[in-house]
């Protein structure tokens, strides 16, 4: 049977490593170079790096930066921000990289979700959706760090991505993002029952017992998080965690029970 995967994400801005909350009020925690290398040390399952402003500035993906953290990486890396075309994704995956997600790209232009992952393979392609819930009842993804709503059903957009060729999709909840409250296991359903790719949620976990949750909802499924990997205590002093192996074994055991 498939594991639960452990993922943390790592957001950079102008070269540094920061958290956000709620995709704003960003906090600088150090160089992302150190932390690839401590999830290292920690055996991590997966590590997703995002540049948040790649795509808001309208430039390339940083592929030296790139470079750099494939080379440290010992786990299965993806990356995100600023991809736009078939030549940048397969130049990111030249580097290094086993993954590359979309987000804003996959929403303007569907079709590019096809046409990368023809030249990589679906298994390599992310799509990334940035959700908030309205006011009225359901869900919107949002794009450029939040600020523009696409008028998307993030349930239906998963469905065109997966009829489209991706290979996994990564539940960003805004409103959840660096509060720590737990994930939006509601909308995560939904898009499970929607679509039989791999889920990843992100947004939220501030706890063990909030992974356990996702698991116990949810079954077998990507478990994203940034705080609850970077930051500790009530202060949100920086300090680079991770589950230990038992505690990771115990979330299989919720995953066969």
């Amino acid at each position: 049977m498939p594991r639960a995967r452990v993922i943390p994400c790592l957001l950079v801005r102008d070269g540094g490593l920061v958290k956000t909350r709620r995709f704003g009020d960003d906090k600088y925690v150090g160089d992302p170079i150190n932390a690839v290398r401590i999830f290292n040390e920690k055996e991590v399952d997966e590590l997703i790096v995002v540049d948040i402003d790649a795509t808001v500035q309208g430039r390339e993906p940083d592929y030296a930066m790139i470079e750099n953290l494939a080379a440290e990486c010992r786990m299965p890396l993806c990356y995100g921000g600023g991809i736009s075309s078939v030549e940048q994704a397969k130049r990111i995956m030249s580097l290094g990289v086993e993954k590359v997600s979309l987000s804003a790209a996959a929403i303007a232009r569907p079709a590019l979700i096809g046409e990368i992952a023809e030249q990589v393979g679906s298994q390599s392609v992310v799509v990334v959706l940035d959700v908030k819930k309205k006011m009225l009842g359901g869900y919107r993804a949002f794009t450029r760090n939040g600020k523009v709503d696409s008028k998307v059903s993030p349930v239906e957009f998963a469905q065109k991505a997966e009829a489209l060729g991706a290979g996994e999709i990564v539940l960003n909840m805004i409103e959840h993002d660096g509060v720590m409250n737990g994930y939006d296991l509601a909308l995560a359903s939904q898009v499970r029952d929607a679509t039989r790719l791999p889920l990843t949620l992100l947004g939220g976990a501030g706890s063990l017992a909030h992974l356990n949750e996702a698991v116990e909802r949810l079954g077998t499924i990507g478990l994203a998080a940034g705080s609850l990997f970077v930051f500790k205590g009530p202060y949100r002093a920086v300090l680079i965690s991770y589950p230990t192996h038992a505690e990771r074994a115990a979330l299989q055991q919720i995953v066969g029970s």
